[in-house]
């Protein structure tokens, strides 16, 4: 796990460093983003006892995954990835998870949180990845595909807002979920095949 950790911590450096080479000193506001991730969850997850809602667990999950992300960017500071990467693991083996009660209760204690303390839980954040039933097989195979994803969008113009983020009406996090479905991730490819099919829809469908 400790190996995957850094892996994913390095990806997730090269994609911060796409969106701005100084990304580090800038300080960047990665809670707030953080947070409000977390109201998304809940908005897809349903909250609303007035109206009938069914959870939308393809987008729950993605928002866990966007969640990693910028919970990985508070994480990087500076410090040898290799040593972030063992402070996460050592804290998961602490075994000290934060009770939960279901997905909802536990989006609001990380969001809680990290407003509170302005730091990321990995302990915390493994309660919601508990709570809608990701193992972290699904989590590194759903960050590797959003990264992929995010490096994509950088490459077609989301910086600059040329990007179209609506695929033939459907948002590309729902494309996402339907190629990875696709794909075997324990291929050395997985990676290059996931870009070239997003390449394709999108200029299909855009």
């Amino acid at each position: 796990m400790q190996q995957a950790f850094v892996t994913m911590l390095k990806m997730q450096d090269k994609m911060n460093t796409k969106v701005h080479p100084q990304w580090i000193d800038q300080q960047f506001e990665w809670y707030r983003a953080l947070w409000l991730e977390c109201g998304e969850l809940i908005d897809h997850y349903g909250y609303k006892w007035w109206k009938k809602q069914q959870p939308e667990m393809d987008q729950v999950k993605l928002e866990v995954i966007d969640i990693w992300h910028f919970g990985m960017s508070m994480l990087l500071d500076g410090r040898d990835i290799e040593l972030i990467a063992s402070d996460m693991a050592t804290e998961l083996e602490a075994g000290e998870t934060a009770p939960q009660k279901g997905v909802l209760e536990a989006t609001e204690n990380l969001a809680a949180d990290v407003l509170v303390n302005r730091q990321f839980s990995v302990s915390i954040f493994w309660a919601l990845l508990d709570a809608v039933e990701m193992n972290f097989d699904d989590l590194y195979k759903g960050y590797v595909g959003k990264n992929v994803l995010n490096f994509f969008r950088q490459d077609n113009g989301y910086k600059t807002g040329t990007y179209q983020k609506q695929w033939d009406g459907r948002e590309d996090n729902e494309h996402l979920v339907e190629i990875l479905k696709t794909l075997d991730s324990d291929k050395a490819s997985f990676s290059t095949d996931l870009y070239q099919a997003l390449a394709e829809r999108y200029s299909r469908l855009t």
